[in-house]
């Protein structure tokens, strides 16, 4: 109940911020530093990965699709619409971040930290 409790508050903080968050990606895509909106547009990947699609909060969309690709149908799709802007764009992603997910589920970074 704890965990639920933090995370509520933890929520009514963040969900304001994030959409502050956005609108800054989307003025730092338009006018702003290509570095900063680059770097929100990853951080929004994780997010999506982690709450749409049950993913690993360290882990994009594309690797995470890359990985899974043989059970689920959304994963063929992500996979077959990224290919359409850079070939091979699911493999090199999961190449460059499977050592990161290994390491974090190895080390039992994924435990709950609240009890």
């Amino acid at each position: 109940m704890k965990e639920k409790l933090a995370g509520f508050l933890l929520m009514t903080a963040i969900v304001p911020l994030a959409i502050f968050g956005y609108l800054i990606i989307v003025y730092a895509g338009f006018i702003g530093k290509a570095e900063r909106g680059r770097s929100g547009v990853r951080a929004l990947d994780h997010f999506v990965n982690a709450a749409v699609f049950n993913g690993y909060a360290w882990e994009s969309v594309s690797s995470h699709a890359w990985r899974v690709q043989d059970r689920y149908r959304w994963a063929r799709g992500v996979i077959w619409l990224t290919n359409k802007f850079q070939p091979d764009h699911c493999r090199r992603a999961n190449k460059r971040e499977q050592p990161m997910v290994d390491l974090i589920l190895k080390k039992g970074l994924d435990k709950r930290t609240i009890f």
